[in-house]
């Protein structure tokens, strides 16, 4: 298992429209991901999973990877966040 920590840098937070792009781009994947906020942890398998977290602005969240090609899951997400995610 592997993780790594991100900070939300979008003003808007995580919301649906993200979200159904982080499910999508996690199912691509072997791998179980889970992310964590402020000792909750869900499993990236629902939308509302995510939702449920509530990230906003400036907070950070943890995302750990286990599984087969958890290293490429974990890249993956590492550049939705750089990407999609960023202040805009």
């Amino acid at each position: 298992m592997i993780s790594k920590d991100y900070i939300i840098l979008s003003p808007d937070g995580i919301h649906a429209r993200p979200a159904t792009a982080l499910l999508k781009l996690s199912r691509q994947f072997k791998s179980v991901v889970h992310v964590a906020k402020n000792q909750k942890t869900v499993r990236l398998n629902s939308m509302l999973n995510l939702l449920a977290l509530s990230p906003k602005f400036g907070e950070t969240i943890t995302v750990s990877v286990d599984g087969e090609d958890e290293q490429e899951a974990l890249e993956a997400i590492g550049f939705f966040f750089t990407e999609n995610l960023k202040d805009i």
